[in-house]
């Protein structure tokens, strides 16, 4: 079948169906970061899975995987100070996630789009924000709502209104980047800094409105989260390992991934992390943050307003 576009997504026929500094992580959980279309089909209406629809709104409406919950992305960070995109306070999002009938026992399921690799960063932030919070059975739909609907997977469009549960965060911050740990990286190199914005940020020739100024941390690699999920696909992990060597990002040594706000950068951490199994840690307020900080350094490479 050829890929899905947003407007088969949007008109596919409904198969109605009832229903303080830490130490580094690098070994994955038994629970399975990815899922398939066909394993999460066996676990429709099991007790304590939640299906996470993190597409948008209009779609969820039009038609989701039965049983799924719909979720705000943009519930998932908050605005601290003059930075976007930040981790929201622990007890807050207890209270969020456990509104979505999520609750400590629960097997998390996030869907996200499928279309880009951006809409895939949607589900890998979702997913480093629940490892962050101590919750560690949580799985992403591979090729997500795309992926389900290219194998005419059955489809429900009445919505979910979850009992709430009460879900209780127990902070691991092996996840978690400080700006101290980035200075100290950046210092000593105790940690590789990847860089997973588009080359042009990285170089310095465009600046994001979400930061200060143009360019960098200086000695980092830079992979472009893009080139890891075309069309919103992982590629295949031999082939996400070559893409690492040849972009010099592939060392044993701890990581830091960031970009502008930490949402380009959570899928490089999920695939270095979770797929290929090496630490790594989030730079949660990344460049927005950094290039705001008194005294840190940030380098353009190719600045062309000078």
């Amino acid at each position: 079948m050829t890929s899905t576009t947003r407007r088969a997504l949007l008109a596919a026929p409904l198969l109605l169906m009832p229903f303080a500094h830490a130490a580094w992580a690098a070994t994955p959980t038994a629970t399975p970061p990815l899922i398939g279309p066909q394993q999460l089909k066996a676990m429709l209406g099991k007790p304590n899975v939640v299906i996470l629809d993190a597409t948008a709104r209009q779609y969820y409406m039009r038609a989701h995987i039965p049983g799924a919950v719909f979720t705000d992305y943009g519930r998932w960070r908050v605005k601290m100070g003059d930075v976007k995109g930040m981790l929201p306070p622990v007890e807050r999002m207890e209270k969020f996630i456990g509104a979505h009938g999520i609750g400590n026992d629960d097997h998390v399921i996030i869907v996200p789009l499928g279309f880009s690799a951006g809409d895939l960063g949607v589900a890998t932030r979702i997913f480093w924000t629940f490892k962050v919070l101590g919750h560690d059975k949580v799985s992403i739909l591979n090729g997500g709502m795309a992926g389900w609907v290219d194998k005419r997977l059955p489809l429900d469009a009445r919505p979910v209104r979850p009992a709430p549960k009460t879900f209780k965060a127990r902070l691991d911050r092996r996840w978690l980047a400080t700006p101290e740990e980035v200075e100290k990286a950046l210092n000593d190199n105790s940690a590789l800094l990847i860089d997973n914005r588009p080359p042009g940020q990285h170089l310095g020739v465009l600046k994001p409105g979400s930061v200060a100024q143009p360019g960098t941390i200086p000695g980092s690699v830079n992979v472009p989260e893009q080139w890891l999920a075309p069309k919103g696909r992982l590629l295949a992990k031999d082939k996400l390992a070559k893409l690492h060597r040849l972009l010099k990002a592939d060392a044993d040594t701890p990581a830091i991934n960031f970009c502008n706000t930490g949402h380009r950068a959570s899928l490089g951490w999920f695939v270095r992390s979770q797929i290929l199994g090496k630490p790594a840690k989030l730079y949660d307020g990344s460049m927005a943050e950094w290039s705001r900080l008194p005294g840190k350094p940030v380098r353009a490479k190719l600045d062309l307003a000078k």
